[in-house]
């Protein structure tokens, strides 16, 4: 079939950043309960490597090898929840009082980005996740207050360590795309990312909601490959 472009409704692009979600790594070493992230404003992915390695023989390229690639991002935000303060290297002496240069707590990230086209600008969304997080030490500016006030914007680096996946190479993050997915199998993840309320069915009782939690790749493979 001949190839058509620019089609009607086929003009897509991303756009946007909502419901994040904070689920610092406890003493453990496991993923504590997720908090909601007021205030977050931008996710850039700074993703660096795979980069070429030009090996030669006989006069010419005989072997061309690509780097490990990482992934990095910097978060840009208005606040942030109390329990980032430990991923960013605080820890309270006394109630209401911290001090800084602690060590820094590893952590996990979610968040979601709206997809629109050329008829709807709510066309579907994609849920990013990034796993085993550390947010290196940023800059503050405070400015005195004058005719045109503004919230202080506030950011951070933030580098990963690639964690383990059944059958593939480790990887640090994880998309998915609420058009490719099934609608019910994408519910189920959800309620597990945002945890769920306590609800009631007539003559059945209550049944008691969840905290919000991050699984792991091999669990959400095993959700979204599940018989609905």
């Amino acid at each position: 079939m001949k190839l058509v472009w620019d089609k009607v409704g086929e003009h897509f692009y991303e756009q946007g950043v909502q419901k994040g979600v904070l689920f610092p790594i406890d003493d453990t070493g496991n993923y504590a309960k997720g908090v909601a992230w007021n205030g977050l404003r931008t996710v850039d992915e700074n993703p660096s490597g795979a980069e070429a390695n030009k090996f030669y023989a006989d006069n010419d390229v005989y072997l061309n090898i690509l780097s490990k690639e990482t992934y990095g991002a910097t978060i840009g935000a208005y606040t942030y929840p109390d329990e980032w303060e430990e991923c960013d290297g605080s820890r309270d002496i006394a109630k209401g009082v911290s001090i800084g240069q602690q060590p820094r707590r590893s952590f996990g990230l979610c968040y979601r980005t709206e997809v629109g086209n050329d008829v709807t600008s709510n066309h579907h969304y994609k849920l990013h996740i990034v796993y085993n997080c550390l947010a290196s030490p940023s800059e503050r500016n405070h400015e005195t207050m004058n005719d045109s006030p503004a919230p202080s914007e506030l950011s951070w680096t933030i580098s990963t360590t690639p964690i383990e996946v059944s059958g593939f190479e480790k990887t640090a993050t994880l998309e998915i795309d609420s058009s490719k997915v099934d609608a019910a199998k994408l519910k189920k993840l959800e309620d597990i990312l945002y945890g769920t309320d306590d609800t009631t069915t007539e003559g059945a009782g209550t049944t008691t909601g969840t905290d919000s939690r991050l699984p792991l790749p091999d669990e959400i493979a095993k959700i979204f490959a599940e018989t609905v």
